[in-house]
């Protein structure tokens, strides 16, 4: 309850907390590591589903958003979420349902950065270019960025 109250966690997520968190336990106590049985974890697990919890589905979206307004771009979150033992299948319906204009988004990451107006010499632009794809925004979105300039 503690883990969960701090902030919200995939179902993955915090079997792995909660696994090290027992071992670690049995380590202080200097007594040989006794792993939660795999049923009971599943069933705690079960029982923070049914009582809303946890919620990979919530989780999704507010990390998304989350990392959206730390100005990283889509790849990046969906790396972060596979990481985190989200399906592929959500991860792409929850980017897809997502309100976060990430071509807006990345026009904001790069003003903060390079100030404004952005570059436009060649190489200028693509040290932009490098920046915005070490973030996790997708060239489309990037390029969308200097199409606005130019027109």
């Amino acid at each position: 309850m503690r883990i969960l109250s701090q902030r919200d966690h995939s179902r993955d997520e915090l079997k792995r907390k909660l696994q090290l968190n027992n071992q670690r336990a049995a380590w202080l106590q200097q007594q040989e590591s006794q792993p939660i049985p795999e049923a009971l974890l599943e069933k705690v697990l079960d029982w923070c589903q049914e009582n809303g919890w946890l919620n990979d589905q919530r989780f999704t979206e507010r990390f998304i958003q989350s990392r959206a307004r730390k100005g990283y771009g889509p790849q990046r979150v969906r790396m972060e979420l596979q990481q985190k033992g989200i399906d592929r299948d959500e991860i792409n319906q929850a980017l897809f349902d997502s309100e976060v204009d990430w071509s807006q988004c990345a026009a904001e990451v790069a003003k903060r950065k390079f100030g404004e107006p952005l570059p436009q010499s060649w190489a200028e632009k693509s040290k932009v270019q490098r920046f915005l794809m070490s973030k996790g925004f997708m060239m489309e979105d990037i390029q969308a960025i200097f199409r606005n300039i130019d027109d």
